[in-house]
């Protein structure tokens, strides 16, 4: 019978089988080799250059007041606030959005200034915490705070205002949140609209009870 076609019989076959530590162990050694030799190190055998900061002027108008600024166009609107402004009152908490200590008004709108880089809000109006109210004459949303203990440690405190005072303007506006049920109508100012609407604001001391007693009470007497 003729073997025409199949392997000669005294070819030996390789064994490329791998047991389940060896196969892990090749594995492991080729993610490290591509951790530290990446494609492009690899390929050029230089490593690359940081190119240096872009400064740029940059012109917000902060609690009423023009200010000129030269800033690092990677600056975000929250360390252009801190640092070159020494406007403290804004609170940098988790730096990712997360918290709300970093809430600003600008133009009317809330944001989390950590989010944002300065040189985006070019005349832009900003107001902080220190723009909302004196000490001698405080924001009706300050006053409220203070009357409810609204704050225990204080550092979410300035974010937890400043988003309280735009959750007012928002359901006056009739912007619907995730629990308004009737989009066709205004919003209502129940206890679900403002806990939806501040959600973004954390408050580790818990005084979340208090805070909604706050906005309530300064709800009434900014309407009235």
């Amino acid at each position: 019978m003729s073997n025409q076609g199949e392997y000669p019989e005294d070819d030996q076959s390789h064994d490329f089988s791998l047991s389940r530590r060896d196969l892990i162990k090749v594995s492991a050694a080729a993610a490290a080799t591509a951790a530290v030799y990446p494609c492009g190190a690899l390929a050029e055998g230089e490593p690359a250059v940081t190119p240096p900061p872009e400064i740029l002027p940059l012109t917000l108008r902060v609690n009423g007041k023009s200010q000129q600024l030269e800033v690092d166009t990677r600056t975000t609107l929250l360390d252009a606030l801190r640092e070159n402004l020494q406007l403290t009152g804004t609170k940098k908490g988790c730096d990712h959005g997360q918290c709300g200590a970093c809430t600003v008004l600008v133009d009317g709108r809330r944001i989390n200034a950590c989010l944002t880089l300065a040189i985006m809000h070019q005349d832009a109006e900003i107001t902080t915490i220190e723009g909302l109210g004196t000490p001698d004459h405080l924001h009706p949303m300050q006053a409220a705070f203070i009357k409810h203990d609204g704050f225990q440690c204080g550092y979410c405190t300035s974010g937890q205002i400043c988003s309280s005072v735009a959750v007012l303007k928002e359901i006056e506006a009739g912007i619907p949140s995730h629990v308004t049920l009737d989009l066709v109508s205004p919003p209502e100012m129940t206890a679900d609209e403002i806990r939806e609407r501040m959600s973004g604001n954390i408050c580790r001391c818990g005084a979340y009870a208090n805070i909604l007693d706050a906005i309530e009470e300064a709800a009434g007497e900014l309407k009235s």
